[in-house]
This record gives C-alpha cells, structure tokens and sequence, in this order.
C-alpha cells in the first residue's frame, strides 16, 4: 500500500493580522496582539461562495490531473474533514458529483484529526482487499467559524483560536502496491477533555442560536496539557515498535494550531527542529489540511522523497492524537 500522490489548496486570497484585527468589533485588542499570541502573520480565505466541498475538489483535480487518474478510477472517496457543506449527505457525495465519480463515498470527521484518520480507514480498506484506489480529501472553512462581535477580554481569549483559521483543501490518493507505504499507525484518545475546544452550534445535545453557538471557542492552555500529557509516551513507544530512532526521519509533519504551541509540543516530544515543516507562519491554522499540506509542500522543496520516512503527528480537539509512519 502505498501514497501514490497529496497536494494542497490554498485560496489565494490572504488576511493579515491588521486585518482580522480591524474586524473585530466590540472589544478592541491591543495592535498585533493576535500575531504575539498565535505567530500567526497570514491565513487563507475561500471565496464567498466556495464550500469545503469547492476546496477538497480544487485539490482533488489538481491531484488527479498530475497523476493521470481520471475520477471514474477510483473506488471510493473520503471527504474527511473538521467542515462539511450540509448536515446531510455526506460532503463527499457533492465532491463525488463534482468531481464526476461514480463510487461509494462517505465522511470521516474528527476534528483537526480527520484527515488522518480518513487515512487510517483508507489503508484499512486497502490491506483488507476491498479497494484497489482510495481518495481521500479535505475542505476546511475554518474563517467562518470566528467570531468577530466580541464583548470582552475574556470572550476575546475565549475566541482566539477562530483568529488564526485558515481555509485550504488539501487530497491524496492511497492504493494498492508493494512498497511499504504506512508501516505504523497509532491512535489515543482523552475524551474526558471534550469541552475544552468546541462549536457548539449546529449539534442536537441543547438548543443553540447559530449566531450566539456557531463559533469556535476553547482554552488553549487546557488543550495543550491534554496533549502533552499524552504525546511524548505514544511517539517513544512508536519508536520503540519500530526500531527507529527520531534521525531515520525526514520530516516530522505536526499539527499546527499556533507557533507557541508547536515549540511547546516540539520540545516535549523531542523532535529536531530542522525536521519540522513550519507552515503555521504563513498558512495559519489550516485544521485537517495541516499533514498534506506539509507533505505537500516538503515534497516539493525536496526535503522528503521515495524511499524516505515520514512521520504524521495528528492533534485535534476532544482529544485525538495519531501517529503514523510512513516510508514514502
């Protein structure tokens, strides 16, 4: 099994810290607070009437295009991702229709972690024989989840996180082969700390008003402590499984929420920091793009090719972490 090809999609159009600031009405920041808190300078912004399910395209044709696989080769399609067009269907059904596909298709989501986990179930499928040629994508529109009417202090920290997301699709397609591809996988979960990053809008637990509820709201701080309880034992114990150490890896593709956090989270898990493909900077928050997005672009400038490892660290809300290894 192997990665036949990923990309990404990022909107051309870019919103600078100033910008995002100017918005925000009510309670006023302190100029270039934003940026100092998150090291955020730019993120993406979709047109207004693209979906995630326009983004995951974009990226998907792009794919397809370069690899010479037309959509009517495929086998199935996961729409994998934190976004989605409609409650119901699937997202992947409207991708699937503009995409011109024919096969099965449904969603994966998990938060920041469904892209990796639609990856996961990719691979799963294909080992077990049921599928030859698997695309999974993604469309995120985390700008349209901030928050920009703003009461106070606290409801701007509470907010924070809604400033630093980006819009991207991102697309790989996974199939049968006798290179190694994915030779670990390991997924954990601390669901005891589900409240700490949500969107409450849109769910059926309570009665929510979209314009008070559809926000991005959650404590950083909690996050991180979750996580980092949690991610430097499950990467010693993938290295350990493995026999590898840290140095047999080209890159270390990490999620990246927030340039503070990814030091924090570099430092607890020991990665090199020449092995980090830094995008937060310049992309921001791009949520389940955030691993193809890296691969992508470390493909590109050559820091990773055939024959190299590659380590997806996955994060996201509720809590997930994954750890996969693959041997490009």
């Amino acid at each position: 099994m192997s990665i036949t090809g990923v990309t990404a999609y990022l909107p051309p159009t870019l919103v600078t810290d100033q910008a995002v600031e100017a918005r925000i009405t009510g309670y006023t920041p302190r100029p270039g607070a934003i940026g100092k808190l998150s090291g955020v300078r730019t993120r993406h912004r979709a047109d207004p009437g693209d979906q995630a399910s326009d983004l995951a395209v974009h990226a998907a044709d792009k794919l397809l295009h370069g690899l010479g696989v037309a959509p009517g080769e495929l086998d199935l399609i996961v729409f994998a991702a934190a976004a989605q067009d409609v409650v119901e269907p699937a997202t992947a059904h409207i991708v699937a229709a503009k995409l011109g596909a024919r096969c099965p298709v449904f969603d994966v989501k998990n938060a920041c972690n469904s892209f990796l986990n639609g990856v996961q179930v990719a691979e799963a499928f294909i080992r077990g024989g049921q599928y030859r040629r698997i695309l999974v994508c993604s469309g995120e529109t985390g700008s349209r989840v901030a928050r920009w009417s703003v009461a106070d202090r606290a409801q701007f920290a509470d907010s924070l996180a809604g400033y630093t997301l980006s819009d991207a699709g991102a697309a790989m397609v996974l199939e049968t082969s006798l290179r190694p591809g994915i030779f670990y996988r390991d997924f954990t979960a601390d669901s005891s700390s589900w409240h700490v990053s949500s969107i409450p809008g849109s769910g059926c637990a309570e009665t929510h008003d979209p314009r008070r509820d559809g926000y991005i709201r959650g404590d950083g701080r909690a996050l991180l402590e979750s996580v980092a309880g949690h991610l430097r034992p499950q990467l010693d114990r993938a290295l350990a499984v493995t026999g590898l150490s840290r140095e047999d890896f080209a890159v270390f593709c990490v999620h990246q929420v927030a340039t503070p956090y990814l030091r924090a989270l570099q430092e607890i898990a020991d990665i090199p920091e020449e092995k980090l493909v830094v995008t937060i900077a310049e992309h921001g928050n791009v949520a389940s793009c955030s691993i193809p997005l890296q691969l992508s672009l470390a493909l590109e400038s050559g820091r990773c090719g055939p024959g190299d490892k590659v380590a997806f660290i996955g994060l996201a809300g509720g809590t997930s972490i994954g750890i996969v290894f693959v041997e490009l």
